[in-house]
């Protein structure tokens, strides 16, 4: 029979249950691999009518003994990256998607790298989900730590990479046609993360200037020539 390691946990919502019984698990195998646990949705509560009947959403956890066994990951993290790690798990957690979070820290920055499975719900059409939470965490720690400021960028999978390299790409080939016609190029509605990346990539790009224009979220960038 194998070996299972299990805890059950309530909350207002399936994602606050799940939260709860992951600091559990952690509380009884600290290192804990994230990703490796199960959850099973008991109940998913009732709110009841006019605050009558109210039931709370239940969740068993489970991890197997070679998970609950392994390192800690956040052995050797700062104060700051622990406060970051855990931001992202309870974020992760309330959206559903389980993962495993991977944090780096260098002077100016702390990056949470995501890893696991159903991952496109974590980063969301043209990034806009992780990018949220990118914000939403940078918000959230500046305010809490506004003495000990570090961009925080999170990440999933490479996708930072993956997406700045294609933008950087689409920026020049634009940039080329905007020069090569002699007229203004629009680009697709983006993110403010992504417009960044194409006014910071071509800014050394001879010839043309760029702009963003609309209003959000369909916030575009326009490469103009400038000969």
């Amino acid at each position: 029979m194998e070996d299972l390691r299990q805890v059950e946990a309530t909350g207002e919502t399936v994602g606050e249950a799940k939260w709860a019984a992951l600091r559990e698990l952690e509380k009884l195998h600290p290192g804990l691999d994230k990703g490796a646990v199960r959850f099973q949705v008991v109940s998913e509560g009732e709110r009841g009518l006019l605050g009558v009947g109210y039931a709370p959403a239940r969740v068993v956890a489970q991890v197997d003994a070679e998970s609950a066994e392994s390192s800690a990951d956040g052995d050797g993290d700062s104060d700051l990256a622990a406060d970051v790690r855990e931001l992202i798990e309870r974020i992760t957690a309330g959206i559903g998607v389980r993962c495993r979070i991977d944090i780096r820290e260098d002077d100016e920055t702390i990056t949470a790298s995501c890893s696991g499975s159903n991952l496109g719900l974590l980063i969301g059409k043209h990034g806009q989900t992780i990018d949220a939470i990118q914000y939403l965490a940078n918000a959230i720690i500046w305010r809490a730590r506004p003495n000990d400021r570090k961009e925080v960028v999170v990440d999933a999978a490479g996708y930072r990479d993956r997406r700045r390299a294609a933008l950087e790409s689409l920026a020049v080939r634009s940039a080329e046609e905007a020069v090569a016609t002699h007229s203004a190029v629009e680009l697709e509605p983006m993110t403010a993360v992504e417009r960044k990346t194409v006014h910071v990539r071509l800014k050394s790009f001879d010839g043309v200037e760029t702009a963003s224009e609309g209003t959000e979220p369909n916030r575009y960038v326009v490469i103009t020539p400038t000969g």
